[in-house]
């Protein structure tokens, strides 16, 4: 069974960066896409990005131009590069397969964007 932890959130000001890690256990974790999905406070979780096993990339149109998804499959761990970041992008993130499972779901990590 897969299961993943999320680290590198943090609080940080309106148009700063950071990189966000997720490990995945399992050995499969290969052949699968891989998301980058966020929670904000009252709101339903949204898939932001995705990378297939091949290396391509999706990104929702809030994000698009500012975060940048990779894998490393060596390493099992997907990232998410997160740039110039708003207000907006304050949220719990999480990764999950794509589409995700349901009883995969970390912990997730809070990214807080604020003066």
């Amino acid at each position: 069974q897969v299961q993943f932890v999320e680290s590198g959130g943090g609080l940080v000001q309106p148009g700063g960066s950071l990189r966000l890690s997720c490990a995945a256990s399992g050995s499969i974790f290969s052949i699968y896409a891989m998301g980058w999905y966020r929670q904000a406070p009252g709101k339903q979780r949204e898939l932001v990005a995705v990378i297939t096993s091949g290396g391509s990339t999706t990104y929702s149109n809030s994000v698009k131009g500012r975060f940048t998804i990779s894998r490393d499959n060596a390493k099992n761990t997907v990232y998410l590069q997160m740039n110039s970041l708003n207000p907006e992008d304050t949220a719990l993130y999480y990764c999950n397969l794509v589409p995700h499972r349901p009883n995969a779901w970390g912990q997730g990590t809070q990214v807080t964007v604020s003066s």
